[in-house]
């Protein structure tokens, strides 16, 4: 027996799409609070741009005229204060650089006399150990 094609109402598509429960209160205030300041922010962001455009058509004649001063003197500011920045830079480089070093050396020289002190018991564990073999060995050659 042929399986019968299953018929679907066109309410049931749509149906798919729809949640299956209703929103939450919270949710609803959520909407009903943020759909609101939402278009305020929007407008305020429309009214921002075209304040801008313009200013900037009002002010374009201007730094046309005016652009001999103003290119120079803001390249002039510009290298300033990049000069000024990487000078910084450079300084507190050096600082950190420096109290690094100071802070090596003084580990150093606070564990130099133990490294020291080790190395001296070594060498006279060392030297012991060699008197003590070779005073075995003339020994050894001195007896008959």
């Amino acid at each position: 027996m042929a399986e019968q094609p299953h018929h679907q109402r066109p309410t049931d598509a749509i149906n798919s799409y729809l949640p299956d429960k209703a929103p939450s209160t919270s949710q609803v205030l959520a909407v009903v609070t943020l759909v609101p300041l939402g278009a305020v922010l929007l407008c305020l962001a429309g009214l921002i741009l075209t304040g801008t455009i313009i200013g900037l058509a009002v002010a374009t004649p201007i730094f046309v005229i005016f652009s001999p001063i103003l290119v120079p003197a803001a390249l002039t500011i510009a290298l300033a204060v990049t000069g000024f920045l990487t000078s910084g830079a450079f300084g507190i480089t050096a600082l950190s650089s420096i109290s690094w070093l100071l802070n090596y050396v003084r580990r150093m020289r606070g564990s130099l006399p133990e490294q020291l002190d080790h190395a001296r018991r070594r060498v006279q564990e060392t030297v012991g150990q060699k008197t003590t073999e070779v005073g075995q060995k003339t020994q050894d050659v001195m007896r008959p």
